[in-house]
C-alpha cells in the first residue's frame, strides 16, 4: 500500500528511465537505528496509454531530492544539481517529520549552518561561520540577528544558499541566506487548486509547550473571477525549561494567486507576526570549572540604589564610580604599568578605595541549574513585525517574462534585559523590483536572460543601551533585586548609548544570464549596480551625555558593484563539476537596520567581499542519490567597517559535503560533513580586539570576588591568525538522518548532530565539549489523523553554545535544554 497523501515532484527527464516507487526516510550515519514521523512513499504516476509523455510524476514524503527547479538561487529554473553553488533544500515534509520549531534545527538538514547563540533567539542563521540573510519569497528582509525567532512552520519550504545571493537577489552578505517560500495557493505543476485542503493540528510539550496550528488552501470565485487562496494560522503560548521565560506569539500568512488572463497572473499576501518573549544570556561568571562542574561562584554585589526604587540608575552607579563599573585596562591598579590586556589586572586593582565597589560579599560556590539564566522576571522582546508583498507577472506566447515585484517589510521591537542591556527597533522597508526575463533554445542549447532595475528605500529608528551592562551583579542561585536590577534607558527614555534615525534609498540595475550549451558546458553570468543615499540623525537629547559622538547628523552618496560567474559542465557518470568567483557589495546596517551618522557622513558605509568556491555534485540511480562537495573561501575586501552583530569583517574557508539517497521505497537517508575556519580580519589587522574580560581571562587576579560587581574591560591581544579565529564556530560538524516509513502507516525517524569542542570566546580562556544530539520520531497516520511524536536531544547529552563571542565570550555561556517530548494529533481535511 502507498501513501498518496504526498505532494507531487514533477520531473522531464526525457532520456531516462522511469523511477521505481521510492519512499522519503532521512538518514542518520552512525546511529545503530533510523527513525522518523510520518514517511509516505514516492509512486510513480503512470502516463494514460493513449497520451505517451516523459514526463514522470514522483510522490513521496519530505519531497526532499533535489530534483524540483529552484528559483531562489539565480532566478534561473534549475535544480539544485544543475545550480553552480552550494545550497540545500528542507521542504514542509522534513519540517513537519523532524519537528522542526527553530532555526537551530535546519542545522542537522544542511551543511555550512551552524549558529552561536544570539541570547538564545533563533532570528537568522550563520552561514558559513558569519551572519546570514533572510529573505521572503527572494526578496531581502530587514536584518534580524536576534530580534525575534524566525517562524518555521508557515512555510512551503526553506531554501539555505550558501555564499553570496544572485545579482538579481542582491546585495547581500557574502555568507550566505535563507529563502522561506510561504505556503502558496497553487499546485506543484504551478495551476491552482481545484478544491480546498487543509489540517489542524495541535502540539504539546515539555515545559508547557502548548502551539495550534491551522491552514486551509482551495480555489474561490468571484464573480467570473477565479481565485486561490491558502491561509495559514499559529497560536503559541509556551513555558520555558529556562527560570522567568515564557514565549507567547502568533502568526498569520494569506497568500492569494488569480490568472488575469492567459498571459497575465498576479500574486499577493502577507504575514504578520506578533511575539512575545525573552532573551537568555545564560549563565553568567563563567569558568572552565562551572562548563565542566556546574560549580558557581555566589556571593552578593554592594549596594547602589540610594533612593530605595528597586533598581540601579546611571546616576547612582556614577556616584559611586565616576563613569561606572566598566574597567578599562588597569589604570585603577596602585603603583602600576598600564596595561589595557587582562594580565595587567592584578589583586590591587580592586582593594580599598574607589574600586572596591566592584567587590562581592556573603561568597561561596554552589552547583548551578542549567535553569537559572541571566533572565529577569520582567524582561522582555517584544516584536510585531509585517511581511506583504504583490508581484504582477506578465507571460507571452514567445515566452519573453515581465515580473513586478513590490515587497514591504518592518518591525516594531523592544527588548529589555535586568542586568543592563535595552533597546529598541521601529524600521521599515520597501522595495519595488522588475525581472524582465527571455529565454531562447536552438540547436546550439539554451539560453536564459534577465534585466533587474530595482527601487528599495529604508527607513529606521533606533536605540540602545549598553553602557552599563554588568552580568555578573545578579547571582544566578538569588535572582535579580536591587543589588542588580538596573533602570533601563527604554524604561525612562533617557540616557540611551545610542538613539538614531534615518532613512536610506538603493537604486539598482542587474543583469543575469544563463548559456546552457548543448554540448555539456553551463556559463552564469551577472552583474549588480547599486547607488545608496543614507541620511542619518543623533537624537541627542536621548542619550547619556558621555556617549554623544563629535558627528551627529550625516549624509551620504555611494555607489557599488557586484558580480558573479560561475561555469559548470555536465561529464559522463552524472558528475558536474562547477566554479563560482562572485564579489559582493552590501551596506553595513545595524541591528535595527540603522546607520550611524558618521558612517553617512564619511561614506563608509558600504562593503565589499569575494567568493571563490569549486565543487562537484550528481545524481545517480534515477535520481534517487544525490551527493555534492564544494570548497571556498570568502574575504571582505575591507574590513575598517563591520556592524558586529549582523556583518562581521571576516575571511572564511572551507569544505561542505552532503549527499540524500532514497534507498527503496521505504527507506531515505541524507548525511552532511561540513569544515569551517572562520577569521576576524579586523582585529588580524588591528592586533587587538576589544572585549569584556572572564574569570579565566584575569589569571594574575587570585580572587575574582573583588570585580564581579563590575565589568573589567581590554584589549584581547591578536599576535597571530590563530588567535583570530572565530570562537563558538566548530571547525568540524556532521550531521546525518534518517527515516523509514512502513506501508501500514507507521513512520519512524532520527537525526544526530555531532559537533567539536570551541572556545568560548576570541580570549580561548574557556573551552566547551565537544558533543553529539540525537532527536527521534515516530508517527501513525490512519486515515485523516497523524499521530507524532518526537523526542529531542534524546541522549540527555549536556551541552552549551558560545554567545557573542567577540565581545561577551568569556564571560556567559548558554546551557542548552535538556531531553524535551513534543507530540501532536493532526487532522488532515
Amino acid at each position: 500500500m502507498i501513501n498518496t497523501h504526498s505532494p507531487a515532484v514533477k520531473l522531464n527527464v526525457a532520456s531516462q528511465k522511469s523511477l521505481r516507487r521510492a519512499p522519503f526516510c532521512f538518514a542518520a550515519a552512525g546511529l545503530l537505528a533510523c527513525t522518523a514521523l510520518t514517511a509516505p512513499a514516492f509512486a510513480q504516476s503512470p502516463a494514460a496509454e493513449d497520451e505517451p509523455t516523459d514526463e514522470i510524476v514522483v510522490t513521496g514524503a519530505l519531497d526532499a531530492l533535489p530534483i524540483k527547479n529552484v528559483g531562489s538561487i539565480f532566478g534561473f529554473d534549475k535544480t539544485i544539481v544543475e545550480t553552480p553553488r552550494s545550497a540545500s533544500t528542507i521542504s514542509k515534509e522534513q519540517i513537519e517529520r523532524f519537528g522542526i520549531t527553530d532555526i537551530y534545527d535546519l542545522v542537522a538538514q544542511a551543511p555550512g549552518t551552524f549558529t552561536n547563540s544570539f541570547f538564545g533567539v533563533g532570528g537568522a542563521l550563520d552561514i558559513r561561520g558569519t551572519p546570514g540573510e533572510v529573505y521572503f519569497r527572494g526578496m531581502r528582509r530587514l536584518d534580524n540577528p536576534g530580534n525575534y525567532p524566525t517562524p518555521i512552520a508557515a512555510s512551503d519550504r526553506i531554501d539555505i544558499v550558501r555564499g553570496p545571493a544572485s545579482p538579481i537577489y542582491g546585495p547581500s552578505k557574502t555568507g550566505g541566506y535563507m529563502n522561506f517560500v510561504p505556503k502558496s495557493a497553487r499546485v506543484a505543476d504551478g495551476k491552482l487548486r481545484d478544491k480546498a485542503s487543509g489540517e489542524l493540528s495541535y502540539t504539546r510539550g515539555s515545559w508547557d509547550m502548548n502551539i495550534a496550528k491551522g491552514e486551509i488552501s482551495g480555489p474561490l470565485k468571484i464573480g467570473e473571477q477565479e481565485f486561490g487562496y491558502s491561509l495559514f494560522g499559529q497560536y503559541e503560548d509556551d513555558g520555558s525549561y529556562y527560570r522567568n521565560m515564557s514565549t507567547k506569539q502568533y502568526i498569520l500568512q494569506a497568500s492569494f494567486d488569480t490568472d488575469l488572463s492567459d498571459h497575465v497572473r498576479i500574486e499577493w499576501g502577507g504575514q504578520y507576526q506578533n511575539y512575545k518573549g525573552q532573551q537568555n544570556g545564560g549563565w553568567n561568571r563563567l569558568t572552565q570549572d562551572l562548563v565542566d562542574n556546574g560549580t558557581y561562584l555566589t556571593g552578593q554585589a554592594k549596594p547602589v540604589d540610594t533612593n530605595g526604587d528597586g533598581q540601579m540608575s546611571q546616576g547612582e552607579i556614577n556616584a559611586v564610580v565616576p563613569g561606572g563599573f566598566s574597567i578599562f585596562g588597569n589604570f585603577a591598579c596602585p603603583n602600576s604599568t598600564f596595561s589595557p590586556f587582562a594580565t595587567g589586572f592584578t589583586d590591587a586593582c580592586f582593594g580599598p578605595g574607589a574600586f572596591d565597589a566592584l567587590n562581592l560579599v556573603n561568597t561561596g560556590t554552589a552547583k548551578l541549574s542549567r535553569r537559572d539564566t541571566l533572565t529577569g522576571k520582567d524582561d522582555k522582546l517584544n516584536n510585531r513585525g509585517t511581511a506583504l508583498y504583490f508581484d504582477a507577472i506578465y507571460t507571452s506566447d514567445s515566452g519573453f517574462e515581465l515580473k513586478n515585484q513590490w515587497f514591504y517589510d518592518s518591525y516594531e521591537n523592544l527588548n529589555e534585559n535586568a542586568y543592563g542591556f535595552s533597546q529598541f527597533h521601529d524600521s521599515w522597508v520597501i522595495e519595488d523590483k522588475i525581472v524582465a526575463s527571455k529565454t531562447f533554445e536552438n540547436k546550439a542549447g539554451k539560453f536564459a536572460f534577465q534585466l533587474s532595475p530595482s527601487v528599495r528605500y529604508t527607513k529606521f529608528a533606533h536605540g540602545d543601551d549598553f553602557n552599563y551592562e554588568y552580568f555578573h551583579r545578579v547571582d544566578l542561585t538569588v535572582g535579580y533585586n536591587a543589588l542588580s536590577d538596573r533602570l533601563l534607558s527604554t524604561e525612562c527614555d533617557c540616557n540611551y548609548t545610542s538613539n538614531v534615525v534615518g532613512h536610506y534609498s538603493d537604486l539598482a540595475f542587474a543583469g543575469l544570464a544563463d548559456l546552457d550549451f548543448a554540448f555539456g558546458l553551463d556559463l552564469t553570468l551577472g552583474a549588480r549596480y547599486d547607488h545608496f543615499d543614507v541620511k542619518a540623525t543623533n537624537l541627542t537629547s536621548k542619550m547619556e551625555a558621555a556617549a554623544i559622538p563629535a558627528i551627529n547628523n550625516g549624509s551620504g552618496s555611494k555607489g557599488a558593484w557586484s558580480y558573479s560567474g560561475s561555469a559548470s559542465y555536465k561529464m559522463p557518470f552524472g558528475l558536474i563539476p562547477y566554479a563560482t568567483i562572485a564579489k559582493q557589495s552590501v551596506v553595513i546596517a545595524g541591528q535595527g537596520a540603522e546607520i550611524y551618522p558618521d558612517l553617512a557622513a564619511t561614506n563608509t558605509f558600504i562593503s565589499a567581499s569575494k567568493l571563490y568556491e569549486a565543487g562537484v555534485k550528481g545524481s545517480w540511480l534515477d535520481n534517487k542519490l544525490y551527493a555534492a562537495v564544494s570548497v571556498y573561501k570568502q574575504k571582505r575586501n575591507d574590513f575598517n567597517v563591520q556592524s558586529i552583530t549582523v556583518n562581521q569583517a571576516v575571511e572564511t574557508k572551507g569544505l561542505e559535503a552532503e549527499f540524500r539517497w532514497s534507498v527503496d521505497r521505504h527507506l531515505l537517508i541524507t548525511g552532511a560533513y561540513t569544515h569551517t575556519n572562520v577569521y576576524n580580519l579586523t582585529a588580524l589587522e588591528s592586533g587587538t580586539l576589544f572585549s569584556f574580560f572572564g574569570i579565566e581571562d584575569l589569571v594574575n587576579v587570585t580572587n575574582p570576588y573583588l570585580y564581579l560587581g563590575g565589568q573589567p574591560i581590554g584589549l584581547v591581544p591578536i599576535n597571530s591568525k590563530s588567535d583570530s579565529k572565530r570562537a563558538g564556530i566548530p571547525e568540524n560538524m556532521f550531521s546525518a538522518t534518517a527515516t523509514y516509513a512502513f506501508d501500514f502507516g507507521l513512520a519512524l525517524s532520527a537525526s544526530a548532530v555531532h559537533v567539536d569542542s570551541v572556545y568560548s570566546g576570541q580570549s580561548q580562556a574557556v573551552k566547551l565539549p565537544a558533543y553529539t544530539t540525537v532527536d527521534l520520531g515516530a508517527s501513525f497516520e490512519t486515515g485523516p489523523f497523524l499521530f507524532r511524536l518526537v523526542v529531542k536531544n534524546a541522549t540527555n547529552e549536556k551541552y552549551f553554545r558560545a554567545n557573542f563571542t567577540e565581545l561577551f565570550g568569556s564571560t556567559i555561556v548558554l546551557p542548552e535544554r535538556p531531553r524535551s517530548f513534543q507530540a501532536s494529533a493532526v487532522y488532515k481535511f
